[in-house]
């Protein structure tokens, strides 16, 4: 490779670095609107049973733990129930176990792989779920304008704070190959194409030293490519056939970066905000890139946006897929279904 290919391709990925930072700095400037602008309410409870599902391995775990004990201790509650993950289960048994107890309140110590399995169990409970954000994502905490830095303020909120119903939404993946077939919540952004391949070649090493910059280097890998050809279905309507990189399913709008992917994405509004996206050449990435970055209003036919609740996609050969940024298989048919204010949440109070 020449010397000026090479300072091109670090120029790019040190400006698209650059950019995602000033994107986080901002965030407060250009986030016009609030994610949790639905109503919140008090738990009227004076005393609760509590419960935690906890992943031990996250860097803060311990932090965690004492935190949340010491905060029940000090409120004059009982001492809470804790049920760590394991690599065999991410918290499927745990939260079962914690409902056992029929707690008033399930904290959720983890990263978003952790609080999405809590929260598909806890969908339809009416139990509250409190996030103490331990990831490198933290995409739902982000959404609910959590600081995920703090981790004493979030362990006070989830305790103490005020509550509100969000949306969640299921996607029923089957690949007609292999005759898989399986079901999932998730609850800020799935997709089917590129942005999964994305997610599984991103080295992990790099992903524990930079964080989610990470996903910037294997993007930059990843931008050549072919579209593939899919059919999409909204809401029972007739099928369109697209040639598509990747179809992203939106419950919320923030991704990693601090970017307001999708501005007009609610999390409890019960619908999904559908992003097509076709470019043929880094070019088309290029100009979706500047178009989510600065936020422009005007059309661009290689990236559409559609709003559905129920959204069928039939793919002629498998495609990958993700859920809130964890990898979930290859697929040939996908069906996207919101579940509209399906799971309580604890959030800030509102000034």
């Amino acid at each position: 490779m020449s010397d000026w290919i090479l300072y091109l391709l670090i120029g790019v990925a040190l400006a698209f670095a650059i950019s995602s930072w000033w994107g986080v700095r901002k965030l407060k400037a250009l986030h016009v609107r609030s994610a949790v602008g639905g109503d919140a309410h008090e738990s009227g409870l004076t005393r609760q049973r509590v419960a935690v599902i906890l992943n031990p391995i996250k860097a803060r775990a311990d932090d965690a733990t004492y935190a949340i004990r010491r905060a029940c201790q000090t409120a004059g509650w009982e001492e809470p129930a804790f049920f760590e993950t394991t690599a065999d289960d991410p918290g499927y048994s745990q939260t079962r176990a914690a409902l056992a107890t029929k707690p008033d309140v399930v904290l959720v110590g983890g990263g978003d792989g952790t609080v999405r399995v809590v929260a598909e169990s806890l969908a339809h409970t009416g139990v509250a779920m409190g996030i103490v954000p331990l990831g490198t994502g933290n995409l739902l905490a982000r959404n609910l304008e959590l600081d995920v830095n703090d981790l004493q303020g979030n362990v006070q909120i989830s305790l103490f704070g005020r509550q509100r119903f969000i949306d969640t939404a299921r996607m029923g993946i089957t690949n007609s190959r292999t005759g898989h077939s399986s079901e999932h919540v998730f609850l800020v952004i799935a997709g089917i194409g590129m942005d999964a391949e994305v997610l599984a070649d991103t080295n992990d090493g790099l992903k524990k030293a930079v964080g989610w910059l990470a996903y910037t280097e294997a993007g930059m890998r990843h931008l050549p490519g072919r579209r593939k050809k899919v059919s999409i279905s909204l809401d029972g309507g007739p099928e369109q056939v697209r040639n598509i990189r990747s179809v992203l399913f939106a419950n919320c709008g923030l991704v990693p970066g601090g970017i307001d992917f999708i501005p007009q994405a609610m999390i409890d509004d019960g619908m999904l905000d559908v992003v097509v996206m076709s470019p043929r050449s880094a070019l088309g990435w290029l100009l979706m890139y500047m178009k989510i970055m600065f936020k422009h209003s005007g059309k661009l036919p290689i990236m559409t946006v559609y709003r559905s609740g129920r959204i069928v996609i039939d793919c002629p050969e498998p495609m990958p897929t993700q859920l809130d940024g964890d990898t979930s298989g290859e697929a040939t048919r996908l069906t996207v279904q919101v579940d509209p204010r399906s799971l309580l949440v604890r959030v800030k109070g509102r000034m």
